[in-house]
């Protein structure tokens, strides 16, 4: 299986290998690179797009040791020197899109465009604290049983969604105790909404008018903010991991934003 050893990490990616602009795409949390596969089957053979397992998720195989979305971002940008990629259309889904941002603040040179899915660029919600403890104490206490699984599924993937009982699958396999130390990242990261303005990359906005982990405000927010960004596109039906969900408006914005990067 491809890994890239990269900041003492061992880091899972996969490759479609095309031929056009490369396509970097990083994954929301609890989720992995396969969350990618629609995008994958409409653009990996005119486009070499790369998915990847960030820290703590997927085939990764990660030091336990806490960590932020700055080394995330590291973490890609020791993957595209491994890939000898130097410059690349970055993106990603929620915590994909918290590290495509510091990608983006940190290696501007290297970013020809900005795909940002379903994510933001403030802090966690305060109220959503207590529920995240909650659920975390069971998870550690008894796994990830059918109402933990059920509700992330709810969140993310939506209500009565084909796509859950993977995903579901999934995360009843995790070990119990990767959990928390991925949730610490999440909720200790910093704001980059005072930044936004010093991202000159062309950026693509797509955000799920049904999502309930980030509200519509927030991809507002960064529309407003990034210098060069295309108008929002909302996403009718869609939850949180609406590329996933909605694949076909997801992948004509993305397919408009790439035909004018060339």
């Amino acid at each position: 299986m491809p890994h890239a050893d990269v900041n003492g990490q061992r880091i899972y990616f996969e490759d479609s290998g095309g031929a056009g602009l490369p396509l970097i795409l990083a994954h929301g949390l609890l989720m992995d690179h396969e969350m990618f596969a629609p995008q994958v089957a409409a653009f990996g053979r005119d486009h070499r797009v790369i998915t990847w397992d960030a820290r703590g998720h997927g085939l990764t195989e990660a030091a336990r040791e806490d960590f932020s979305y700055w080394d995330s971002a590291e973490d890609l940008r020791g993957l595209l020197d491994h890939l000898g990629i130097e410059r690349a259309v970055v993106g990603g889904m929620s915590q994909g899109g918290f590290a495509s941002l510091r990608f983006a603040l940190r290696y501007p040179e290297r970013v020809a465009g900005l795909v940002l899915l379903n994510t933001q660029a403030g802090l966690e919600d305060p109220e959503a604290q207590p529920r995240y403890e909650m659920m975390l104490d069971v998870w550690e206490a008894d796994g990830p049983n059918d109402v933990i699984a059920e509700a992330i599924a709810a969140t993310i993937i939506g209500g009565d969604r084909p796509e859950s009982p993977a995903w579901m699958a999934k995360w009843k396999a995790r070990p119990t105790g990767e959990a928390r130390w991925i949730f610490r990242t999440l909720v200790t990261r910093d704001d980059l909404t005072g930044r936004l303005g010093e991202i000159e990359a062309p950026a693509l906005v797509v955000h799920g008018e049904d999502d309930i982990a980030i509200e519509m405000a927030r991809a507002e927010a960064l529309v407003a903010g990034l210098a060069r960004a295309r108008p929002l596109v909302r996403v009718p039906g869609a939850a949180h991991a609406a590329n996933l969900t909605h694949p076909e408006p997801v992948n004509a914005a993305l397919a408009d934003f790439l035909r004018d990067l060339r």
